[in-house]
C-alpha cells in the first residue's frame, strides 16, 4: 500500500459475483460417523456434508480436504494435508476464498511460448544497459517489478524509475490477459502467494533479475535540490539490473558504509527521496509511521512474528515509485487518456468532526475545527491532526495503534476509477499505480494507456469499459486483502496456541486497549497477539456501557472506565486457530474479572471478526 493511503475496507459494498467462481469450494476436515465419513466445515461453522463410504475415497478421518456441494452430498476436490500443516491451512483459506485456482492450460502454454522469447532491442526500444541500477526488495520477494537508477547531475539528480514491460508480453484479450484481468491481483500470505500472472512471467521474464537484460517502461526525471520535480520523459527501454539487494542488505550499505558497487547509487537515491519527502509533506499528505507485520514460516508452522518499521531503504525505493507514479498520472490526466487512477476522496467534515470528539475524549491535543472546509482542506487537516497525533503517542509512550487508527478510519477508502479525483492521502491532484504491473492488473492498464499516448505501440484502454474495471480491481483489491489479514490471523493464533501450550495458559499478558465495542473490548498484548474480552467477563457486579464517544466501556455502578490507549492485563482464555480469533480474560488485583470462569479449560470462541482495518499495513509491493 502506499504511503498515505488508508487500509482495506472489507465492510465495502460486496460484488463478489465479479470475481468468485460460480462453484464454490468448502474446505472440511474429514471425520468417521460409523461407516461413513463426513466434512466439517474448518474455516465457517456449518453443517456438516456427507462424503461417502470409508475407503471409497482418498481421504481419511482428520485430513483437510477441499470439497464441492452436489446435490446433498460433497465431492472431494483435493486432499490438501493435515490441519496441523500450516501450509495446508493457508491454501485451503485461499481455495474457500475463490483466490487458488489453477491457471487454465491455454494461458500456462501461452506464458511459456512468451516467456521464451529473448529479450532484445525491439523497434523503439531504447537500450539503456549502460546505466547502473539495482533492485531493492524484502528478502523473500518473489517478483521483481522495479529497478533505480540515480546519477548526480550537479546539485540536481537525474532519477530513472524501471518498471517491468508487462505489456510487452501480455497482449490485449489474450489468454494471459484475460485471466489476469479475472485475478486483477497477486494475493501473498506468508510462505506463498497466487500470482496473478503465471510463473514463468511473474519469476522469470517480466521479472528483472540481476544479470539478465529485461524489457522495461523507464520514466525520466531531473529532481532539483530543493526537491522540485522536473518534465519526465517516458521510455520503453532495455537494461540490465547490476545487483538484487533486500531492504536490510541496502540499509546497512547507506547506515554503515558497508563498501559496494552500488553505494554511490544508493546514497545518492537515498539523498533524492528525502527531498522528495519532504516537499510531499510541504504540501499537505499524510504522515503515518508504516510498519509491517512480518511472519516466518518453516516445517509447516510460525516461526516468529515481528512489528518492523520502515527501513530506510524500503523508504528510499517508496518515494521513487510515488514520483514515478505521479508523473505518469499527471502525463495521462494532462491529456485526458482513458486509463485507470488510483484515487483517495476528502474525507466528509462530519468524519472529521466526530474524530476530533473522539480524539478528545482520549486527552489527545486537537486541531482547531473551522466552521467550513472546502476543497483540499480536510485532509490537510487530517494530516496536521496526525502531527499531533504521533507527538502525543511520542510524549506518552504508547497509543500508537490506537491513536492512529482513529485517523485512518475517518479517511475514505482508496479505489480505482476512471475518473482523476485527486489522492488527498498524497496530497496528489494526479496518481495512479504504475509500478507493480506483475501483481496489479490497474498498472497494465495504465502501461498500455501511457505507451498510447507515447505512440509506443499500445492501444489505449477502452474508455467504455473501464468503469467496471475499476470496479472490479477495487473490489479484488480488497478481497485478497482480506484474505491476507485471515491468513496473518490464523498465523498469530498457530503461534500463540503453541507458546501457550508449551508455557502454560496461565501466563498474563501485559497489553493495550485498542478498540471497544457494545460487546466487549479489542486489545493488542505482546507486541503482535490481539484478542477480544467480552464485556460479559470484566465484573460479575457490574455492567458496562459505551461513552458517548464511543471510546471507552464505562461500569454503571463502579463509574470504572476501559478506554482506547489505557494499559490492560489479560490473559488468554481461548484460540480459535482457524478463525484467527483469541478470547481473552481479565485480570485485574491478580484475579481474572470473573472468578467462576477460571478453571474453564481453553475451548474454541466465538469472538466477533476482525474489525475493519486491523490488518498490517501494505507497501507498495506486498
Amino acid at each position: 500500500m502506499p504511503a498515505g493511503e488508508p487500509p482495506d475496507d472489507p465492510t465495502a459494498r460486496d460484488t463478489t459475483t465479479l470475481v468468485k467462481p460460480a462453484l464454490r469450494l468448502i474446505v472440511c476436515e474429514v471425520a468417521q460417523r460409523g461407516k461413513f465419513l463426513v466434512g466439517e466445515p474448518f474455516f465457517e461453522g456449518s453443517s456438516q456434508l456427507p462424503l461417502g463410504r470409508r475407503g471409497s475415497l482418498q481421504a481419511a478421518p482428520g485430513d483437510l480436504v477441499a470439497v464441492r456441494p452436489e446435490r446433498g452430498r460433497a465431492v472431494v476436490v483435493e486432499r490438501l494435508g493435515t490441519p496441523a500443516d500450516l501450509a495446508a491451512v493457508l491454501r485451503g483459506l485461499l481455495i474457500e476464498r475463490g483466490v487458488a485456482q489453477p491457471f487454465p492450460e491455454d494461458v500456462l502454454a501461452e506464458a511459456q511460448r512468451v516467456a521464451g522469447e529473448p529479450a532484445g532491442l525491439d523497434p523503439g526500444r531504447v537500450d539503456l544497459r549502460h546505466l547502473p541500477c539495482v533492485t531493492i526488495d524484502p528478502p523473500g520477494a518473489r517478483d521483481f517489478d522495479d529497478a533505480v537508477t540515480v546519477l548526480a547531475e550537479g546539485d540536481a539528480s537525474r532519477v530513472y524509475v524501471h518498471i517491468a514491460d508487462v505489456a510487452f508480453h501480455v497482449r490485449p484479450d489474450g489468454p494471459i490477459d484475460r485471466e489476469a484481468e479475472r485475478r486483477a491481483t497477486s494475493v501473498y500470505v506468508p510462505g506463498a502467494v497466487e500470482p496473478m500472472l503465471p510463473h514463468a512471467l511473474s519469476s522469470g521474464s517480466c521479472s528483472l533479475l540481476a544479470g539478465h537484460p529485461r524489457r522495461v517502461l523507464t520514466v525520466e526525471v531531473v529532481v532539483g535540490a530543493d526537491g522540485e520535480v522536473g518534465e519526465p520523459r517516458f521510455h520503453r527501454a532495455l537494461i540490465e539490473s547490476r545487483a538484487r539487494l533486500t531492504y536490510d542488505e541496502a540499509h546497512t550499505i547507506l547506515a554503515d558504509g558497508v563498501d559496494h558497487p552500488q553505494a554511490e547509487l544508493l546514497r545518492r537515491a537515498d539523498l533524492v527521496a528525502g527531498r522528495l519527502r519532504v516537499r510531499r509533506m510541504r504540501r499537505g499528505a499524510l504522515a503515518i509511521d508504516p510498519r509491517e507485520l512480518v511472519i516466518e514460516v518453516a516445517d509447516g508452522g510460525v516461526r516468529s512474528a515481528t512489528w518492523e518499521g520502515e527501513a530506510r531503504a524500503h523508504a528510499l525505493v517508496e518515494e521513487l515509485m510515488l514520483l514515478a507514479n505521479e508523473a505518469v498520472a499527471r502525463y495521462l490526466a494532462a491529456r485526458k487518456a482513458p486509463s485507470l487512477y488510483r484515487v483517495h476522496e476528502q474525507p466528509d467534515p462530519e468524519a472529521i468532526a466526530r474524530l476530533l470528539a473522539r480524539l478528545g475524549a482520549l486527552g489527545v491535543p486537537l486541531v482547531p475545527l473551522p466552521d467550513r472546509l472546502a476543497g483540499t482542506e480536510p485532509s490537510e487537516l487530517i494530516a496536521r491532526q496526525a502531527q499531533l497525533v504521533r507527538a502525543e503517542v511520542k510524549r506518552r509512550g504508547s497509543g500508537n495503534e490506537a491513536f492512529t487508527s482513529q485517523l485512518l478510519r475517518t479517511l475514505k477508502l482508496a479505489r480505482y476509477d476512471a475518473r482523476n479525483l485527486g489522492h488527498a492521502g498524497l496530497a496528489s491532484g494526479a496518481y495512479c499505480h504504475f509500478t507493480s504491473p506483475i501483481r496489479r492488473y490497474p498498472d497494465l492498464v495504465v502501461h498500455r494507456a501511457l505507451c498510447a499516448g507515447l505512440g509506443l505501440g499500445e492501444l489505449p484502454p477502452q474508455r467504455d469499459e473501464l468503469e467496471a474495471l475499476a470496479e472490479h480491481c477495487s473490489f479484488a483489491e480488497r478481497e485478497a486483502a482480506d484474505a491476507e489479514r485471515r491468513a496473518d490471523a490464523i498465523c498469530l493464533a498457530t503461534l500463540l496456541r503453541a507458546r501457550l501450550d508449551d508455557g502454560g495458559w496461565e501466563e498474563v499478558s501485559e497489553g493495550e486497549i485498542t478498540g471497544v465495542i457494545s460487546a466487549g473490548i479489542f486489545a493488542r498484548f505482546d507486541e503482535v497477539f490481539e484478542g477480544f474480552l467480552p464485556v460479559r467477563k470484566l465484573d460479575r457486579a457490574d455492567r458496562y456501557d459505551l461513552d458517548e464517544q464511543g471510546v471507552a466501556l464505562v461500569g454503571r455502578s463502579s463509574s470504572r472506565s476501559f478506554r482506547i490507549g489505557d494499559p490492560i492485563r489479560v490473559v488468554v482464555d481461548s484460540v480459535d486457530r482457524p478463525r484467527g480469533r483469541v478470547e481473552l480474560d481479565w485480570v485485574h488485583d491478580g484475579r481474572r474479572g470473573r472468578e467462576d470462569d477460571r478453571d474453564e479449560p481453553p475451548r474454541p470462541s466465538r469472538v466477533p471478526h476482525p474489525r475493519p482495518g486491523r490488518g498490517r499495513p501494505r507497501s507498495h509491493r506486498h
